[in-house]
């Protein structure tokens, strides 16, 4: 045992090690370190498990211990952290394999699992268990790990299913989530376990190429598990799960859609789309695949996340933009020189009203006029008032007669021409403008490629200009691009097999653009997948939140209706707190004494989420008195990292943490009291600015990975039960 070792973190070790005490973890760091440069150090206490030829313990300090399993030569791949009584009185406990379907490695703890299950006889007559119907060799040739057919035997209801799901193998999850749900043998081998089946014959001792297989997930390199340790595991964690691999890895013929519920791995899918699509690209050094997303924070954070999946050869290949820079990008090539500015919907609201108050305007507010252009004239790209009175305005609530285009258009003209003499441009001005010259351009590469038909010589001097902008256009966040921006995508992209993949859930839809996708061209009927398990929020988390969406219908951004029937977890957790306080200094006072209890976890890891703007630098300062160190988050992210991050419903898209309190979830400020003016004038309107308020507080409540508090002061809101 000289020399330096390799030390690898199996999937689902880092549960566990999440859960442990601060102190630990940082001996865990220290002891990865020793480990790697020498499993012989004397300090470390290396030794074998009693009955297992693989199975090695190490000490991590006094009173924890790492298990390690060796995969043969200087590889051990680290399984668990326990403490020391848990590993030397009941070695039976650990079981682990190579699984002979996938060829991957499996560990179990058959204790921690047996009492995740926590089975109790019922008084009554005992009830049927949930997976009597199928033999052992139907549910060991669908993947199922052997050593856990015992405990599976006496699984009875949901809830013990879930419980042993949380540290089973993936695979072995995935099947009998699979087979509960009501699909049949043969169809979980189709769509489970096929996919991820091994393409040659396994062998159960050779623990060298069963490191090597996608089946068996660990860390790829030792820095991954110090990003364990410092609680940023997300950003490494890009695995593809059994039912991912058939999403990834199919041939469309047409756009294609992938759905599913906060922390189910939609984007995890989108990224190794975006592998899959370069690989089977031909040599060439153009960027031949786009892939997009609505928040320019959201962009940055998948460039990187690409780059540690893929690559950088990878990367290179692909053009990583948010959509309304693309669409800047595509105008300020169209036409040099510009110098009008970009103002956000805010600004462009502002210069609304202001122009309604200088024409003594009332019947008409800023809020719907700016929607009205926005998704109607913008969204539909129409450009005379004849064609504003023949649009369908669908969705838009309030029914408008044709004196009253004819009102609105005027008063659209004079705020377009004012935002001209001050130079200016909303990003939906931007995104419409992209979308007619990309519109343009699809048609003289129409027009040419036709020609090309007739005239060899042209072909061979074909331009940079006459070639399709992009092969393939992958979106993430899908449900947040306006008409706009899907117009100018589609005119991107030749219509074709794989061209367009888009990754996206109406649930969170928290900006407000409703579009049907057929209507633009983008035609995603019979390609649709959905991922109905969370890999993130655990499931006392995630019933609170599903709880916060209500009874509402929710769209599937093609006219049809979404839900998330069958989305679950298989982490737990303990419950949300619901906290009420009386006055707002009160609501305060209570987040700093929560944070100051939550002294075990670096201040990264905890999150403060307001309704409002204004409520952030008030949190912030009250932190700041009692000397705890918080920072905004703001258009480019934290100010600062290592500090507690607080900000708005809508600046917590796309980020998650360990702990996180909403604050300030009254009657009033969720939703705003502004939503309700409109109750009688325009009930649609109403209602979708209701939904809008619900999806936000669903984002919100679905950042945190273990605990939740919602605190409010006052009448608590109408959202909560």
């Amino acid at each position: 045992m000289q020399g330096e070792a390799t030390l690898r973190l199996l999937d689902k070790a880092d549960k566990e090690i999440l859960k442990l005490p601060r102190e630990v973890k940082g001996a865990i760091y220290d002891f990865q370190h020793k480990f790697r440069k020498s499993p012989a150090n004397p300090g470390l206490h290396f030794k074998q498990l009693k009955g297992h030829p693989r199975l090695y313990s190490a000490r991590v300090n006094q009173e924890y211990r790492a298990l390690l399993l060796h995969a043969g030569e200087a590889d051990y791949i680290l399984v668990a952290v326990k403490n020391r009584r848990d590993v030397y009185d009941n070695l039976d406990r650990f079981a682990y394999q190579i699984n002979p379907v996938t060829g991957g490695i499996e560990f179990v703890d058959l204790v921690s699992i047996e009492e995740r299950v926590r089975h109790e006889p019922s008084v009554s007559e005992e009830p049927k268990p949930l997976f009597a119907a199928f033999t052992a060799e139907q549910l060991l040739g669908l993947g199922v790990a052997e050593p856990l057919l015992g405990l599976i035997a006496k699984i009875t209801t949901e809830d013990e299913l879930l419980g042993l799901a949380e540290y089973a193998p993936q695979l072995t999850t995935e099947v009998l989530l699979g087979l509960h749900d009501g699909k049949s043998v043969d169809e979980v081998l189709d769509q489970i376990t096929t996919p991820v089946t091994a393409p040659e014959p396994v062998d159960a001792e050779d623990y060298q190429a069963a490191l090597t297989r996608p089946a068996t997930q660990v860390t790829t390199d030792d820095t991954a598990l110090q990003e364990v340790l410092e609680e940023s595991f997300g950003r490494w964690r890009v695995f593809l799960h059994p039912t991912q691999h058939k999403v990834v890895e199919r041939d469309y013929s047409g756009p294609a859609r992938i759905s599913g519920g906060p922390g189910t791995g939609k984007t995890i899918v989108a990224l190794h789309r975006v592998r899959y699509l370069v690989d089977r690209l031909g040599p060439g050094d153009d960027k031949a695949v786009l892939f997009t997303t609505f928040n320019k924070n959201l962009a940055a954070d998948l460039r990187q996340r690409l780059l540690e999946l893929a690559g950088a050869e990878v990367v290179r290949r692909v053009e990583i933009v948010n959509i309304d820079k693309l669409a800047t990008q595509i105008v300020a090539e169209a036409e040099p020189g510009g110098r009008r500015r970009w103002i956000d919907d805010a600004r462009a609201l502002q210069e609304w009203d202001e122009l309604l108050l200088e024409q003594e305007e009332t019947r008409w507010d800023g809020e719907f006029l700016h929607a009205e252009w926005s998704h109607v004239i913008l969204g539909q790209a129409i450009h005379s008032r004849a064609d504003y009175f023949r649009a369908r305005r669908a969705g838009r609530g309030r029914p408008i007669s044709r004196e009253d285009r004819a009102e609105i258009w005027q008063l659209v003209e004079r705020y377009v021409k004012r935002l001209d003499e001050k130079e200016l441009w909303t990003f939906r001005q931007v995104a419409e403008r992209a979308a007619r010259l990309e519109i343009e351009r699809a048609r003289e590469l129409a027009s040419y490629e036709a020609d090309q038909v007739s005239s060899v010589k042209l072909q061979r001097e074909s331009g940079i200009w006459h070639r399709p902008r992009y092969r393939h256009v992958v979106v993430d966040e899908a449900q947040d691009l306006s008409s706009a921006h899907w117009k100018m995508l589609r005119a991107m992209v030749p219509e074709g097999p794989n061209d367009i993949f888009l990754a996206g859930d109406t649930h969170q839809r928290i900006y407000g653009n409703y579009v049907s996708l057929g209507s633009l061209g983008i035609n995603i009927r019979g390609r649709s997948s959905k991922l109905t398990l969370s890999y993130r929020t655990t499931h006392e988390i995630l019933g609170a939140a599903l709880g916060l969406l209500g009874t509402e219908d929710w769209d599937d951004l093609d006219d049809g209706r979404d839900d998330l029937l069958g989305y679950r977890s298989v982490l737990h957790g303990t419950r949300p707190v619901l906290r009420p306080a009386s006055t707002w200094a009160a609501e305060l006072d209570a987040v700093v004494e929560q944070v100051k209890e939550w002294d075990d976890v670096a201040p990264a890891a905890i999150a403060i989420c307001v309704p409002e703007r204004r409520m952030v630098a008030e949190v912030e300062n009250r932190l700041g008195k009692a000397g705890i160190v918080a920072a905004a988050i703001g258009q480019d992210g934290p100010k600062l990292y290592d500090a507690i991050h607080v900000g708005t419903m809508h600046r917590f898209k796309g980020l998650e943490y360990q702990r996180m309190i909403l604050v300030g979830v009254a009657e009033g400020l969720v939703p705003s009291r502004h939503v309700f003016q409109y109750r009688e004038s325009d009930p649609l309107r109403h209602r979708r600015e209701l939904q809008r308020a619900r999806s936000l507080l669903f984002v919100a409540a679905t950042r945190a990975r273990d605990t939740l508090v919602i605190s409010w002061h006052g009448q608590k809101s109408r959202f909560l039960p």
